[in-house]
């Protein structure tokens, strides 16, 4: 007699194949909408499967006690997902892309063509891309007569200070770009809602570039979590 593979079970020993219909958690989605689901049964269907006696469920739930939410998943990195039981390659990969997808379409403008006339409307690109990230990204978005965004462009990753942002970098891709505006901006992994000395120096020196170069400096926004600080309305730019 073939030997039978014991199959994945959840805590009350039953495998999931055997579960009803309407608790799967695919099929759930496909009955009732994704709304029904908790985020562990949503994960459950990223990973797909389980490993040994766990099933896609048990691992989703150990993720999300481990990291304390979707949010902190959001932010590991794959060697970090790696550690879980039940999670290899392939898995962290499924999980990473989607989180990624989810930020891209959060910040995914409801019109493509609409121009950036105020903080707010760069804050909502912007926050789902940098909120998460954990270390700092400073970047320049090229505008043109019309306020659109031509091109982002990041100039520096790590650590943001004034030796590693230089007009040269900034203005470069300006020019190349042929934009007659830029609007700078950068993240606090912190979360710290406040504009720091070095802050402050970076962007005097560039908003000096902008004006010898005719490519004035619009803002300099700082995204902070899920809010964030703007140079143009606190008054900044004159001074940096």
């Amino acid at each position: 007699m073939p030997e039978q593979r014991e199959q994945p079970r959840n805590a009350t020993g039953i495998a999931m194949k055997y579960w009803p219909e309407s608790e799967r958690p695919r099929e759930k989605l496909l009955q009732r909408g994704p709304d029904a689901l908790s985020d562990a049964e949503l994960l459950a269907i990223l990973l797909n499967s389980g490993s040994g006696k766990q099933t896609a469920l048990d691992v989703a739930r150990t993720l999300l006690t481990k990291y304390e939410g979707l949010r902190e998943i959001a932010r590991r990195h794959a060697n970090e997902l790696r550690e879980i039981g039940g999670i290899g390659n392939a898995r962290a990969a499924h999980l990473m892309a989607a989180f990624e997808i989810g930020r891209r379409y959060a910040s995914s403008p409801d019109t493509p063509s609409a121009p950036i006339s105020t903080p707010e409307d760069v804050a909502q690109l912007y926050i789902p891309k940098l909120r998460d990230l954990r270390h700092e990204r400073f970047m320049v978005l090229l505008l043109d007569n019309a306020g659109h965004i031509i091109r982002e462009r990041i100039v520096s990753e790590g650590i943001v200070n004034a030796s590693l942002v230089h007009p040269r970098e900034v203005y470069h891709a300006a020019v190349t770009e042929l934009a007659t505006s830029v609007i700078l901006l950068h993240n606090h992994p912190s979360g710290v809602r406040e504009a720091s000395r070095e802050d402050h120096m970076i962007t005097r020196q560039l908003v000096e570039a902008g004006r010898m170069m005719d490519i004035p400096v619009h803002d300099h926004i700082i995204i902070c979590g899920n809010s964030y600080v703007s140079f143009a309305e606190n008054g900044w730019l004159e001074g940096g």
